[in-house]
Formats: C-alpha cells, sequence, structure tokens
C-alpha cells in the first residue's frame, strides 16, 4: 500500500515537472522580439520667416527620425467600430523569437485621420514629440504634432542592425485618403527609420518673443512609454542652440552642439567643433507636392 502510494507520489511528481518544463520551453520560445526605438538629432534646422514685411513671424524647423534598430520589428494595428468617428484604438503587435502568432498589447495609444494640405491618413499620435527648453530653466515652446504616419523610410546605415529585411517592409500610406476604414496597420522594420522633413505638419516651433541665449531643441519618442521597447535609453536626442537677434530683429540661430541619446546637450569643450549658422529662409506656399513625411524615403539613409 505504502510503496503504491510513493510510485503514484512519484508519478505525479513527474508529471508535473514536464509540464512545468514544457510551458518554460514554450516560454523560451515565444520570446518577445521587441523593436528598440532610437532617436535621430534634430537635423536640417532653418529658421522661416513668414508673417508680413510690417509684421513678420519666425519659426525654427527641423527634420525628425526615429529608427528600429532591436530584435523585432515595431507593428502597430489600429481598430474602430464603423461609424465610430475618427480615431482607431492602437495596440502593439510584438513579434515571438520562436515564430507564431505576435502577442497584441492594447492600450498603447491611438490613430486618428488627420485632413490637411500635406495629409489625408491615419497618424498614430504621440509618437515622436518635440520642445525648446531654457539652458538651466524649463520647457518654453512644445511642439503641436499630429502624429507620425509609420513607415520603412530610410535603411540605417551607421551602425551593423542584425535581422533587418532587404527591402522595406512597411512601404504602405497608412489609409491614405481613406477615411471610412476600421482597421490600419503600420509600422518601422528592423534596420529602418521613419523621417519627416522639416515645417512638414508642425516639424516646427515658433520663437517670435524669445530672448536671447541658449536653448536645447529636444526630440523623444514614445515618451509615455505606451509601446514596448527592449531600450527606452535612446529616445531621446538634442540639440544645442544660440539664439540672438540683430538690430533689425532678425533672429540669428546657431548650433553649437549635437547630442544623441540624450535630452541634456552641453556645450563642447575648447578645441571642439565651431558653431553652425542655421540658414533663414522665406515661407514657401505648401501644397501636395510637399508631401514628404512617410511618403517616399529619404536617399542614402538618414542625413543629418
Amino acid at each position: 500500500m505504502a510503496t503504491t502510494l510513493l510510485r503514484r507520489g512519484a508519478a505525479t511528481a513527474l508529471a508535473a515537472l514536464a509540464i512545468a518544463l514544457v510551458m518554460l520551453a514554450g516560454q523560451a520560445l515565444a520570446a518577445d522580439a521587441l523593436p528598440d526605438l532610437d532617436q535621430e538629432v534634430p537635423a536640417q534646422l532653418d529658421v522661416r520667416v513668414g508673417g508680413t514685411a510690417a509684421q513678420p513671424s519666425y519659426r525654427l524647423g527641423f527634420g525628425s527620425g526615429v529608427r528600429n534598430v532591436g530584435a523585432g520589428p515595431l507593428l502597430i494595428e489600429g481598430r474602430r467600430v464603423a461609424g465610430s468617428g475618427g480615431r482607431m484604438v492602437a495596440r502593439q503587435l510584438v513579434e515571438q523569437d520562436g515564430g507564431g502568432a505576435p502577442r497584441a498589447l492594447d492600450g498603447v495609444g491611438s490613430l486618428r485621420y488627420v485632413r490637411s494640405v500635406d495629409h489625408q491618413h491615419w497618424h498614430l499620435l504621440g509618437f515622436d514629440r518635440y520642445e525648446l527648453r531654457a539652458v538651466g530653466g524649463g520647457r518654453v515652446v512644445r511642439d503641436r504634432k499630429s502624429g507620425f504616419c509609420l513607415g520603412d523610410r530610410y535603411r540605417v546605415t551607421t551602425r551593423a542592425v542584425a535581422g533587418a529585411p532587404a527591402a522595406p517592409v512597411h512601404t504602405g500610406r497608412c489609409g491614405l485618403r481613406m477615411p471610412g476604414l476600421t482597421r490600419v496597420t503600420e509600422g518601422i522594420s528592423v534596420g529602418y527609420g521613419d523621417f519627416y522633413a522639416a515645417h512638414l505638419e508642425y516639424q516646427d516651433l515658433p520663437i517670435d518673443g524669445l530672448a536671447d541665449g541658449r536653448y536645447l531643441l529636444v526630440h523623444r519618442v514614445n515618451a509615455g512609454r505606451e509601446l514596448r521597447e527592449s531600450d527606452y535609453g535612446n529616445d531621446a536626442a538634442s540639440v544645442l542652440l544660440e539664439l540672438a537677434h540683430g538690430r533689425d530683429g532678425v533672429p540669428v540661430v546657431k548650433v553649437l552642439a549635437s547630442c544623441p541619446d540624450s535630452a541634456r546637450c552641453a556645450a563642447p569643450g575648447a578645441g571642439g567643433p565651431a558653431a553652425a549658422a542655421v540658414p533663414l529662409v522665406r515661407a514657401a506656399r505648401r501644397g501636395p507636392a510637399s508631401l514628404l513625411c512617410s511618403l517616399s524615403a529619404v536617399a542614402g539613409g538618414w542625413r543629418p
């Protein structure tokens, strides 16, 4: 009797151990292949003058790029019920190392159908944020960005990224001119990035009324960390600027330093690179031809 009970107990324990091992193996096979969103340094800066001759206004323009240097793609799926308005609920689809269906993560944000001269498609809101901060002080200007239409718009060429597909995968237009969609998918593949040109859909900040001094232009992806990624330490990048006004009141902006992976760019020491003047340009009339955001690739990769 006792021997029988011992045998049964041992069999039960072995069965439980086998189940646990299978579950652990399954977890190992189903490990998340997470993206790693790397914020590029603000680039292609200029100061655009608009308004009238009697009352000009000035905006600091900049290009912004985010690249994926992680183990898996960033995949975003938006869904909504037909007739429920111009927003979709977003969820992140995380691919698994062992293959199989991706794991869905809810509550990562929302997508909105944007209508403007430059845009008529679905944007993931809050993907990338921009602000101007006074050195030693707080934020003085914040963006009005309407979101990103995510895609593989340029290839990462400045570092090796394992697992990058030979050709871009996400080349769609995020439901261009299709406000009635109830589902849309967009993303950034491993080894690729997305880029928005200066002055396109609020890719600029007003600098009217700012005092002379030093400022930080900070770009930050995934600011609220709603998106799951493997590393959040490279989500911000910045440039240190010096602003001065001539006797005519025209702002002169110089770039003193550029700092990847940091929201607190410091001035270079002695022997560092010389300050670079930011060009002053006249505002041009925008039209459909300026739809540069995510509908065409950036030739040659990221261009600082």
